[in-house]
């Protein structure tokens, strides 16, 4: 793809949210902050968050709402660029915070459901209704990994529930136009995954499966954060084969897109008319935007 650099020096950036003022804001994850990209590049920190800030969200209340993942163990190398490792050496736990993008001021949301700890949250989209689906992707260790989850919850901290369990690495998510339909990436397993929304919160699983299966890739390639264009085709940011892959919504029609970077981490769609694709390079800490093929679907909150 042919790309405009952005703004560079980015410390793993992810979570792009194109703002109606024609700013971005994204997480940096390594350095624990959730930042801003004005329109000449220069970076600000809007709140320093601890732990690992990974996906992020525009609320009905115009808060930024961030999965916090915890943190990692991280190392860089001229070679390789900067990479997240295992579970953050002082890793307490994984969150849902909120942020008041003006101030800085920020809360946290949840910590647990019920009893079970969020582990590693990645990914969030918001419905019409103001709730929020997000993934936890969990964390890994030397010798183990948790097994992942997809939650719905409400702004307000009034309610959380877990609506898909025993999956494998669920990484971003996103809503269809009409949203009747709940994608959601596994990284490890390469594979983009579909579930009915009955109602908001409310999924059909076909039984023994995490979804309905849309698409799956070959060879040694994984699945990272997402959005979905106007016409329904879900972009996914795939990592070691750089890039990001596009879907049609059964699965008929795939094309990748490819980035120089390997961990090209997410996508979301800004500019007139949602027209400009804008992409996380986050090995080597970049944004950078281009013309996509379709405009991007308008999030709730944000492009409304």
């Amino acid at each position: 793809m042919e790309a405009t650099e952005i703004a560079s020096g980015l410390r793993f950036p992810e979570g792009p949210i194109a703002m109606p003022d024609g700013s971005i804001i994204l997480v940096e994850i390594e350095r624990g902050t959730l930042s801003r990209v004005n329109t000449s590049g220069n970076i600000e920190v809007i709140a320093d968050l601890g732990g690992g800030p990974n996906g992020a969200a525009l609320g009905p209340d115009g808060w930024i709402y961030v999965c916090n993942n915890g943190g990692f163990q991280w190392s860089e190398s001229k070679e390789g660029g900067l990479r997240p490792g295992h579970q953050a050496d002082d890793y307490v736990t994984g969150s849902i915070q909120r942020v008041n993008p003006d101030t800085g001021e920020f809360q946290t949301l949840y910590t647990h459901c019920g009893e079970r700890q969020l582990k590693g949250p990645n990914d969030i989209v918001f419905d019409k209704t103001g709730g929020f689906y997000f993934t936890d992707l969990g964390k890994t260790r030397e010798y183990d990994m948790d097994i992942g989850a997809v939650f719905y919850a409400k702004p307000d901290g009034s309610e959380i529930r877990e609506i898909v369990t025993g999956v494998l690495t669920p990484n971003g998510c996103s809503l269809s136009p009409d949203e009747d339909v709940l994608y959601f990436a596994e990284t490890r397993t390469g594979r983009l995954w579909a579930l009915d929304i009955i109602a908001p919160g409310v999924v059909e699983r076909p039984v023994g499966m995490p979804g309905r299966l849309v698409m799956g890739l070959e060879g040694f390639q994984m699945f990272d954060s997402m959005a979905v264009d106007c016409e329904g085709h879900a972009c996914v940011a795939t990592l070691i084969n750089g890039g990001v892959t596009s879907s049609s919504p059964e699965g008929q029609v795939i094309e990748h897109f490819p980035f120089d970077d390997v961990l090209t981490t997410n996508i979301c769609f800004g500019g007139d008319n949602l027209e400009t694709a804008f992409v996380t390079l986050s090995t080597t800490g970049r944004l950078v935007a281009t013309k996509w093929q379709r405009p991007g679907l308008a999030l709730n909150f944000l492009n409304k």
